[in-house]
């Protein structure tokens, strides 16, 4: 996801999207440990977007407080 589309989103929503991201990540995993990712470049994007997701929930929380 692109950082605008995400901004758009509301903190429990973004929440809820990490966790989902979390566990996809998770399988992934188990399907490349095993040989049988197709699209290995899947990994460092979905470590990307939770991180990304991340660091707007900091921001936005930071906003809050300010």
């Amino acid at each position: 996801m692109k950082p605008p589309e995400i901004r758009e989103m509301t903190i429990e929503d973004i929440n809820l999207k990490v966790q989902e991201l979390s566990k996809e990540l998770f399988n992934i995993r188990f399907q490349h440990v095993a040989g049988r990712l197709d699209n290995p470049m899947k990994l460092p994007q979905l470590r990307k977007d939770i991180a990304r997701m991340k660091t707007i929930i900091r921001e936005k929380k930071s906003e809050k407080r300010a």
